[in-house]
């Protein structure tokens, strides 16, 4: 039998006609018994008073306070009928549960807290994350060419890489779908590889989802809006769940754009920069950000209500970038490099030579299995054109020990800017707590800020530099599990400090453990990224980009011998061009990089590239 809406409606009004007729008999015999006692009441009041207005003739009189107690009596006396009735009128209540009844003194357990289920999103990022065992190497090609009108500043992309958003330097930000490119058919036309440099080959051409223009109405004093002119975007963030994305322009505003439903739309401008706005880094939980500008000045945001949570004022110089230390506990650890109890705290150290420990004889060398996964065959001799350091060592790596003296002390430094921070020691990062804010300035100076510090001057150094360092940095960035800090240098190198604590004389601050050189003929090192797995790092330079296995570059092998030769990859594309951003995705599934000056200066490519990331076990 099917049943229609409309045969409920008449069982629930039935039901809802019973239970008013019941309460409405129930209210009737409150009223009746309440009307019997109030007579009742009444006629003893009256009686009482003639007893005692012949007690008072008799007597001469009484008090006052016995007259008041007389009158209030049959009040008492109508409060407890009333309170009699409604007890019975009221249902019976449920038994105490026995969990509660507790002798005197003796604390009952409380119910355990109950627990919120998890969103979508979040069982979208474990489904993503979960189920993953690095590799010991990767190789990367270039699948997909995205081409440009112009320089490409920034990039964004969702944690599932669904949608990847270019902001360029017409004011334009555009969503396109990977998987969509990456999956199809359609291939870049021949005035598309010629535009995008790919002359070779075959390559696939980006699907674009929709795209928007960075515009911001300014009102006029007379209240009327006029056409909002387009801002170049220099710095994009965007939610992992791409609900909304985030874009600095040039002139210090930072836009909030909705992304997957109704994509353009603006939302909020958030004014603070008095110059563009290089970077932006969101927060763990996405409720803020922080931004840097060329001001000098790093700004951390409120999502929740639009201003401005806290300012970091260093020494004025240009920021190049930001980032949040990630969380420890986000970081999968790699199968090749097992982390124990402890060992996040502490600096792996060279092994001892072989005579020191075995009394001469040397060990037995195992198997290499990095030589077929950690260099490419193409580039395993060494380079001629780069200089070593004199330590024995190869060109392509300078040990960390150059940095210190024998006595355990630091070199000498640079000078320090004017205004800049002091540079760290022992006592003051042992007060840091692990909640750290890295900026990186164009002067070259790497800042760590404790962001539960807000006191002016405290919880805040810089990191020591080599006076031969040349002042230039245009990008830095976090390890992936938080331990260290990857520099590029101008003189084609990448400086990695390590950031943990060791507890050891004039060692307990962060520095440098070791240097990645590029050829001298590479150029500029104009963008790092690391790698998700926490061991391998890829670097821009005006040739090409190179993947690095950082922990095994430079490292000495059971004999105690470094390993010659070119220790990376390479990895074609935007030849003659500066590299302004590269991300990675959680996955290490797919390498994005785009081409721009970030309007200081150099020759750029109008592409952007989408490299497969292929897992060698």
């Amino acid at each position: 039998m099917v049943s229609s809406d409309s045969d409920d409606d008449v069982y629930d009004d039935l039901e809802f006609d019973g239970v008013s007729e019941d309460e409405n008999n129930i209210d009737e015999d409150i009223l009746d018994a309440l009307e019997e006692d109030l007579a009742a009441a009444a006629a003893a009041e009256a009686t009482e008073g003639d007893e005692d207005t012949d007690s008072s003739t008799s007597d001469g009189g009484s008090d006052d306070d016995d007259a008041d107690e007389d009158r209030v009596s049959p009040h008492k006396d109508l409060e407890q009928v009333l309170t009699q009735t409604l007890q019975e009128a009221a249902p019976p209540s449920k038994p105490a549960s026995p969990i509660n009844e507790s002798p005197a003194g003796v604390q009952a357990p409380q119910p355990p807290p109950q627990e919120r289920p998890p969103s979508p999103a979040q069982i979208r990022k474990t489904k993503l994350l979960s189920g993953i065992s690095w590799p010991r190497s990767f190789t990367v090609e270039a699948i997909c060419a995205i081409p440009h009108p112009c320089a490409t500043h920034a990039l964004a992309s969702s944690l599932c890489m669904t949608h990847l958003l270019t902001g360029s330097d017409d004011g334009y930000i555009r969503d396109y779908d990977v998987f969509a490119a990456v999956n199809g058919k359609v291939f870049l036309t021949a005035p598309q590889r010629q535009h995008c440099g790919v002359i070779e080959g075959i390559m696939k051409a980006g699907q674009i989802k929709c795209w928007w223009e960075n515009a911001i109405p300014e009102p006029k004093p007379d209240g009327q809006i006029t056409e909002a002119p387009l801002y170049p975007v220099y710095s994009l963030a965007m939610h992992s769940d791409a609900l909304w994305s985030l874009a600095g322009s040039d002139q210090g505003h930072v836009s909030l754009h909705t992304v997957r439903h109704a994509p353009g739309r603006l939302c909020h401008v958030m004014r603070g920069h008095r110059g563009p706005v290089s970077a932006l880094s969101l927060q763990h939980d996405e409720k803020g950000f922080f931004s840097a500008g060329w001001d000098g000045e790093a700004i951390h945001w409120d999502l929740n209500t639009g201003s401005i949570a806290r300012k970091f004022s260093a020494h004025g110089a240009q920021l190049a970038a930001i980032a949040v230390r990630p969380l420890a506990s986000n970081f999968i650890h790699n199968p090749w490099n097992t982390v124990t109890a402890g060992s996040e705290f502490t600096v792996p150290m060279r092994p001892p030579p072989p005579n020191a420990s075995n009394g001469g004889q040397a060990f037995k060398q195992e198997d290499d299995a990095r030589s077929d996964t950690s260099y490419d065959p193409l580039f395993d001799e060494p380079d001629a054109g780069a200089d070593g350091d004199g330590s024995g060592a190869p060109a392509s790596f300078a040990p960390f020990g150059n940095a210190m003296q024998p006595n355990g002390q630091l070199g000498r430094g640079a000078i320090a800017p004017k205004g800049a921070p002091p540079i760290l020691d022992p006592a003051t990062y042992a007060t840091f707590s692990p909640d750290l804010l890295m900026t990186a300035h164009i002067d070259g100076q790497v800042i760590l800020w404790d962001r539960r510090v807000n006191t002016p001057g405290k919880g805040v150094g810089r990191m020591w530099m080599s006076e031969k360092t040349p002042p230039w940095c245009m990008s830095a960035c976090w390890s992936a599990d938080g331990n260290q800090i990857y520099v590029g240098r101008r003189n084609g190198t990448v400086e990695i400090y390590d950031v943990r604590q060791t507890g050891q004389a004039g060692m307990g601050t962060p520095r440098i453990l070791k240097t990645l050189r590029n050829p001298l003929s590479s150029g500029v090192v104009s963008c790092v990224v690391a790698f998700p797995d926490g061991r391998h790092l890829a670097c821009a330079s005006t040739d090409n980009i190179r993947l690095w296995n950082v922990a095994e570059a430079g490292e000495p092998d059971p004999y105690g011998k470094v390993k010659s030769g070119v220790q990376f990859k390479i990895i074609p594309g935007h030849h003659g061009g500066y590299v302004s951003q590269m991300l990675v995705d959680p996955a290490a599934r797919f390498l994005v990089s785009a081409s721009s000056n970030r309007g200081w200066h150099g020759e750029h490519t109008k592409t952007v590239f989408v490299h497969e990331v292929k897992h060698l076990f």
